[in-house]
């Protein structure tokens, strides 16, 4: 506890070192009002882009960030009393590439242009815009400095114009898709743009090469003739439709039709605050999680891909660590149906920011889950330059919890967080503090955490500790593990080749160790790894690592036989693995990566995985990810354990006739979970934000493919800004 209160305290003091200064506040565009219309068609031919200033001279990011860059890009903005305009010419003497006309895209697969705009101009939260070179649209919310949720949705329109020489990109983005505070003149903002055959990054405010051209610290800054104008009455009504069915073959049952409606409604309570509701939701055209093989002892992690818990997400999502999370929006409506709910997030100023949401969900008799509310209330508050103090309580209730024994009447979180962020970037830190409230509790029901990263250009390194009480139950969060001590580091080291093929190689080293609250070790793993990126963009490692683990419960270690090695048994092994991904610029892409070694009760497990693509470009791609995972135990294992092997297969098919219709075909065999499930989604874009889709899923027994169920969606939806 003296090492975890030494980095508390490390946390504390160090921002008081951190000046307030931004990094690249010297870099400025005059951002000018126009009084003649501007037509989105990427042909720029209107008068306001011929008065508005270019912003020129990009800096070269990857592969080295120590020139201006090769390829020329010339940026213009402009703005009206409904839009802002932005236009990117992209000088490029040759082919370009892309991945397909699919939305929010995968970023090194494409060439594109994005931009970043931090509205409060506070390196923190913001907003990316931007197409790659067929014209396919990105958009997302950004948070914690860099980062982007890209299943954020709203209305903005975009074109794309191709030439020999150069590709056009205009867009127009409604003020009332924005959120920013009356009277701010100054916002961040900064242009990216990425080229495959050159393998060039590049940015109009230089950015380190470790950090995405994402970071908000290193924006430069927007400044406006005038305050923006006011968005004005900001309110969108999303109804849909829904008519579908579903029918179980094993056991069999009758065919159950399907018809439904529901509502969203966003409004704009402040030009930075705002208020969502929702009124009998579905997400069945949310696409399917990717299927994991688990040969883990604890429950996997899917992210949340629900539109109505994405504004603002990082203030309730962004709660704790990868495996410390106080509250985890997928926990609530999966289970039992979202009669209705209300969530209001943003910023009360340049320092505060908020976030309520409620949700009430009804009861289930299948599962027998009583109908319950959820509550959540989060209030940050901005301190130093980049740094934010965040305060949590989270409430779930149950209602006739005498009928559910299984169920506690209640159960409650709450907690306060310092996150810590340099002006540069370079240093990243957090701790926590936690504590649930149930009916059953009896002490030792708290957390605490303290990190710290430190990056730059040639190193870093992380260090971490964590405690966590047996007792701690946050039943809205996601928490695979309690009544543990734990410590983890990691440090990196880049090297720079003069010339080659390779453009850096790094080794590295990283550990952790696992006690119980009397100090004993319960498990503990340290990894050596080496990385090499090379000058084509192809990347790979090679690995050695050692791992000893003490059950504390029986475990299956092949998550498939049912036979389990009791708890208290201890198991040490030796294990290596080596990976390898092609360069993204080809149509046919493949990538690998391999493991042998020991295994629990002196086993041996081999997995071999990989990949293979090919686009069509830009109409789509044919895909294919397999795992294959061996494990043998000796044949005088005192367990009585059996030797397992099994695959999970996924191929996918991508069609994306054009930017606004979308086909997706993706079929998953998991031998684990003796199942094949066949999803097929069909998605037409007819207006802005607007969609009809088409769902159809299958599953199957493997052997023999005989029909477990199937299921079908017809669904509706329409945004309309009243």
């Amino acid at each position: 506890m003296k090492n975890l209160r030494f980095t508390l305290l490390l946390l504390w003091v160090l921002p008081l070192a951190v000046q307030a200064q931004k990094k690249n506040a010297h870099y400025r565009y005059p951002i000018r009002c126009t009084d003649s219309a501007v037509i989105v068609d990427g042909a720029l031919d209107e008068a306001a882009w011929k008065m508005a200033e270019p912003a020129t001279d990009f800096f070269m990011v990857l592969p080295m960030d120590t020139s201006f860059a090769r390829l020329r890009t010339e940026v213009r903005m402009t703005y009206d009393d409904h839009f802002l305009y932005i236009s990117a010419v992209n000088f490029q003497p040759h082919p370009v590439v892309v991945e397909s006309l699919r939305r929010d895209w995968a970023f090194g697969k494409n060439d594109n242009f994005i931009f970043f705009m931090d509205p409060f101009d506070d390196q923190t939260n913001g907003f990316t815009f931007g197409a790659n070179a067929a014209g396919a649209e990105w958009d997302g919310q950004q948070y914690d400095g860099g980062s982007a949720d890209l299943y954020w949705e709203s209305r903005w329109f975009s074109a794309v114009k191709r030439h020999p020489d150069r590709w056009i990109f205009e867009a127009a983005i409604p003020f009332k898709t924005l959120r920013y505070k009356k009277g701010i003149t100054r916002w961040g903002v900064n242009f990216s743009r990425n080229d495959l055959t050159t393998t060039e990054k590049s940015s109009w405010a230089p950015v380190p090469r470790q950090l995405p051209t994402a970071s908000l610290a290193y924006t430069g800054v927007l400044e406006w003739d005038a305050p923006p104008p006011r968005a004005g009455r900001n309110v969108s009504v999303i109804p849909y439709l829904l008519g579908g069915g579903a029918k179980s073959f094993q056991p069999d049952k009758a065919f159950d039709g399907r018809f439904d409606a529901g509502l969203d409604v966003k409004v704009a309570v402040t030009s930075s605050l705002n208020l969502d509701a929702t009124v009998n939701p579905d997400f069945s055209q949310v696409e399917v999680d990717q299927q994991q093989t688990n040969l883990d002892r604890f429950e996997l992690f899917f992210p949340e891909r629900r539109q109505f818990f994405l504004e603002n997400s990082d203030l309730f999502n962004n709660l704790g660590f990868t495996n410390l999370r106080p509250f985890f929006s997928r926990r609530v409506g999966l289970a039992a149906p979202i009669h209705g709910g209300v969530r209001l997030s943003g910023r009360i100023n340049k320092d505060w920011r908020i976030g309520v949401m409620d949700i009430q969900t009804g009861e289930t008799d299948d599962n027998g889950a009583p109908a319950q509310n959820f509550g959540v209330l989060t209030l940050q508050r901005r301190v130093f330059s980049r740094s934010n103090i965040t305060g949590f309580f989270i409430n779930k209730e149950s209602f006739d919890s005498e009928r559910f024994p299984d169920q506690p009447a209640f159960n409650r979180n709450a907690g306060l967080e310092y996150n810590l962020a340099s002006k540069n970037d370079v240093w990243r830190g957090k701790f926590v503090a936690y504590k649930s409230f149930d009916p059953n509790g009896k002490g030792d029901d708290y957390a605490a955490v303290a990190s710290l990263r430190y990056n730059n250009r040639r190193f870093n390194w992380s260090v971490s500790q964590e405690y966590v009480g047996e007792r701690y139950n946050p039943e809205v969060g996601f928490l695979p593990r309690r009544g543990y001590f734990r410590t983890g580091f990691s440090v990196n080291y880049l090297f720079f080749p003069k010339s080659g093929k390779l453009l850096t190689h790094s080794p590295g080293i990283s550990g952790f160790s696992y006690m119980d609250e009397f100090g004993n070790s319960i498990e503990n793993g340290t990894v050596f790894v080496y990385n090499f990126n090379f000058r084509s963009t192809a990347t790979g490692f090679f690995w050695m690592a050692n791992d000893y683990v003490k059950l504390l419960q029986p475990f299956d270690p092949t998550n498939l036989t049912g036979i389990k090695i009791p708890a208290g048994s201890e198991h040490i092994w030796n294990s290596f693995g080596a990976g390898f991904t092609s360069k993204p610029q080809k149509r046919f892409t493949y990538g690998g990566e391999t493991r042998y070694g020991g295994y629990y009760a002196n086993g041996t497990r081999l997995r071999l995985a990989g990949n293979v693509a090919y686009r069509v470009q830009p109409y789509g791609s044919l895909a294919l990810a397999a795992e294959y995972n061996d494990i043998q135990f000796r044949g005088d294992n005192p367990y009585q354990l059996q030797n397992a092997a099994f695959w999970l297969v996924g191929p996918r098919l991508d069609v994306t006739f054009t930017k606004k219709i979308y086909f997706t075909a993706f079929l998953q065999y998991n031998r684990q979970t003796d199942n094949v499930n066949l999803n097929t989604r069909f998605q037409w874009r007819y207006a802005p934000a607007s969609d009809l889709y088409l769902v159809y899923t299958d599953n199957y027994l493997p052997e023999g493919f005989a029909v477990k169920s199937r299921a079908f969606v017809l669904k509706l939806t329409y945004w309309w800004n009243v």
